[in-house]
């Protein structure tokens, strides 16, 4: 089932997923860090797992020079993912101590498909098919009423059908789903998604598909039918939408 909703979006250059990071150079780190974006990401891992270092720490562990390392950390609190504290001790220079933000979190690996499949069989084994439709009818419901408040705000209630599938597509390529409304030249009106944002999910529940198809229609109030399928192993999800008899 679709999820509509904004995410951060950090400034961050030539940033990589965490996921991809070299977790094996975090001890004895090869002489030089290749390239800058490298550089920040064994930043941050270190940081994330070690805690608060100061910037002579980072570079000795790392084996980077300190200026290089000052130059990517304040790039990472410039994008709001690092942040300093002053440490005084007795007579001489403050000491600098770096560590990560709350902002930085999403850069690191996370398993929201794990976590969502698991409570799916879970609900599966305590009430069975009839309980997981219950909570994902419920889920359609809030759904629903979150699109369709979108939906009037962007194009308002009474929009011509070709209109609201336009809004539809925005808020979900807004969700992750690479949509585009797509009007044909004989009049018809297709919505496509490109990716499919709980691919893992749907790929092993079926329901969730059927429930989304269920969502496109309570929401345009007109008939859908999907006709490719993502995860039955073709490229897009595509629905031909039309408008239903007297409409």
């Amino acid at each position: 089932m679709s999820e509509s909703g904004t995410h951060a979006d950090h400034p961050l250059p030539e940033s990589v997923a965490v996921s991809s990071f070299a977790h094996g150079t975090t001890n004895g780190a090869s002489a030089a860090i290749a390239t800058a974006s490298s550089l920040r990401r064994a930043i941050l891992v270190n940081l994330r797992q070690r805690g608060p270092m100061s910037p002579d720490g980072l570079a000795a562990h790392l084996g980077a020079s300190r200026t290089g390392v000052l130059q990517q950390l304040h790039a990472l609190e410039g994008a709001g993912l690092v942040a300093h504290a002053v440490e005084r001790h007795g007579v001489g220079r403050p000491r600098h101590r770096y560590d990560v933000t709350a902002d930085a979190q999403d850069l690191f690996p996370t398993d929201y498909d794990g976590f969502a499949t698991g409570l799916i069989e879970a609900i599966s084994a305590v009430g069975g098919d009839q309980l997981l439709d219950e909570v994902l009818s419920a889920r359609r419901r809030q759904l629903g009423t979150r699109l369709r408040d979108q939906m009037t705000v962007r194009v308002g209630p009474e929009a011509p059908l070709i209109d609201r599938v336009r809004a539809l597509a925005v808020i979900q390529d807004a969700g992750g789903y690479l949509a585009e409304a797509i009007g044909g030249a004989d009049g018809s009106v297709r919505l496509r998604e490109h990716n499919c944002a709980i691919f893992h999910v749907a790929r092993d529940v079926a329901s969730c598909c059927a429930a989304e198809l269920d969502l496109f229609r309570e929401v345009l109030g007109a008939d859908v039918v999907r006709e490719t399928h993502i995860a039955s192993g073709a490229r897009s999800c595509t629905y031909r939408i039309e408008a239903r008899p007297g409409d």
